[in-house]
C-alpha cells in the first residue's frame, strides 16, 4: 500500500510590525529589542486574509520604533537573522504610512532581508515619509495614504507585488502597479520612436487632452532667495533648527515625529547650549551626539565666538526650534510663514536666519 504526503506549495511570508501595531504598547515600549513570533498578529491577520492559499505569514518580526531607529541600519541586520530558520521566500515590512520612525525601520528590514536572506521585500509609505525616497531603490514602496485608516487599499496593492517578486516575476510597471519609481532604467521595444512619442505627448499637451510623460520631472515650490545681507558685522542672526533640540525638560511637548507646532526658547544668557539644560527630541536620527552636545546642531558656542570676535553684530536672544521628522510639507510651510511673521515684529531688517537641519 502506497501512502501519498500532500505537499504544501505555498509561499512562506515574514511580516515585520513594529511595538503599536504588533500589539506591544506604545511609546512606552518602542525601544523594545526585536522578536519574533510565529503566525499573523494584528495587520497580519488581513495580510493572512488576502494571500488566501498562494502563501502563509510564517513568522512576524515586532521591534520598538525607537529601538530600530536608534540601532539603524545594524540593528535591521540584527532583526532579520531571527528570520533566518524559517525559510522564508518575501519579507513584507509595515506599511509605515507616514510615519518616519516605522518608515525607516520598514525600508531598513526590507533592505536587510534583501542582503541577508536573499528574498524580496516589499513595503508601503506615504510618499512624503522620508524614508520612502530614502529606500525605494533597496526595496519596491506601495504609495499608501498617511495614515493607518487606508491599511486595506495599501494591503490591496502590497500583497499582489509581494507574490510576483516572490515567484521572481517582473514587478512590472510602477504606475500601474502602484509602486513607487525605483531610478531603474529598464529597456523594451516600443513601436513608436522617442522622437514620435514626445511629438504625440506634446499635440495632446496643447490639445488639452491627458497623457502621461516618460520622465516625470518633481513637483518642487521655486522660493525666490533673500537678498544677502550687507555687513555681518551689523546684522541679527537668529538661531533656528528642525532638529530638535529643545529644553530637557521638553516644556511645550513638541513631538519628535511629525510635529504639530514649533517654540522659541530664550538664549540671550547662554554662551553655549549644554546637555543639562537641552536635549535633541527628534525621532528621525541616531541623536547620541547631539545630546551629549547639543551645539552640534545648533552651534551657539561658535556664534558667541563670532559675536565677541565682532565678525557678527548680535546673536537673536531667542531660538526657534522644531523636529522635522515625517513633518508633512504643507506643515512645513506653516510654520516657516509662522516663525517668520514672529520674527518680523521682534527683529530689524538687517537680520538673518541659521537654519540647522539633520
Amino acid at each position: 500500500m502506497h501512502f501519498h504526503k500532500e505537499v504544501d506549495f505555498s509561499l512562506k511570508v515574514a511580516h515585520y510590525l513594529n511595538q503599536f501595531f504588533g500589539g506591544l504598547g506604545g511609546e512606552e515600549a518602542a525601544g523594545l529589542p526585536p522578536r519574533v513570533v510565529e503566525g499573523p498578529v494584528g495587520p497580519g491577520l488581513a495580510l493572512k486574509g488576502l494571500l488566501g492559499d498562494r502563501g502563509v505569514i510564517a513568522a512576524t518580526l515586532i521591534a520598538g520604533d525607537n529601538f530600530m531607529a536608534e540601532g539603524g541600519e545594524k540593528a535591521a541586520l540584527e532583526a532579520v537573522e531571527l528570520l533566518r530558520p524559517f525559510r522564508l521566500d518575501v519579507l513584507i515590512a509595515g506599511p509605515a504610512f507616514r510615519s518616519g520612525r516605522y518608515g525607516m525601520a520598514c525600508g531598513a528590514v526590507g533592505k536587510a532581508a534583501r542582503e541577508l536572506l536573499g528574498i524580496p521585500a516589499v513595503t508601503g509609505m506615504d510618499p512624503e515619509n522620508p524614508a520612502a525616497s530614502m529606500y525605494r531603490r533597496y526595496v519596491p514602496v506601495v504609495r499608501t495614504g498617511p495614515r493607518a485608516a487606508e491599511m486595506k487599499k495599501a494591503l490591496d496593492h502590497i500583497v499582489p507585488l509581494s507574490l510576483k517578486l516572490a515567484a521572481g516575476e517582473d514587478p512590472g510597471d510602477p504606475e500601474e502597479a502602484g509602486y513607487m519609481p525605483r531610478g531603474i532604467r529598464v529597456l523594451r521595444h516600443e513601436k513608436l520612436g522617442g522622437a514620435e512619442r514626445a511629438v504625440a505627448m506634446l499635440l495632446a499637451k496643447v490639445r488639452g487632452e491627458a497623457f502621461r510623460t516618460e520622465i516625470p520631472l518633481p513637483e518642487v515650490e521655486y522660493i525666490s532667495p533673500a537678498p544677502p545681507l550687507k555687513d555681518l558685522r551689523q546684522s541679527t542672526i537668529v538661531l533656528a533648527t528642525e532638529g530638535g533640540i529643545i529644553p530637557s525638560d521638553n516644556p511645550d511637548r513638541i513631538e519628535s515625529t511629525m510635529a504639530t507646532r514649533w517654540e522659541a526658547y530664550r538664549i540671550e544668557a547662554l554662551e553655549s547650549l549644554d546637555a543639562v539644560g537641552f536635549t535633541a527630541g527628534h525621532g528621525g536620527y541616531d541623536n547620541t551626539s547631539a545630546r551629549e552636545d547639543p551645539n552640534r546642531v545648533v552651534p551657539l558656542d561658535i556664534m558667541r565666538k563670532l559675536e565677541k570676535a565682532g565678525e557678527l553684530g548680535l546673536v537673536y536672544g531667542e531660538l526657534l526650534t522644531t523636529a522635522g521628522n515625517a513633518m508633512p510639507l504643507d506643515r512645513a510651510r506653516r510654520m516657516g510663514r509662522e516663525m517668520a511673521e514672529y520674527l518680523k515684529t521682534r527683529v530689524g531688517e538687517s537680520t538673518g536666519v541659521l537654519l540647522t537641519a539633520t
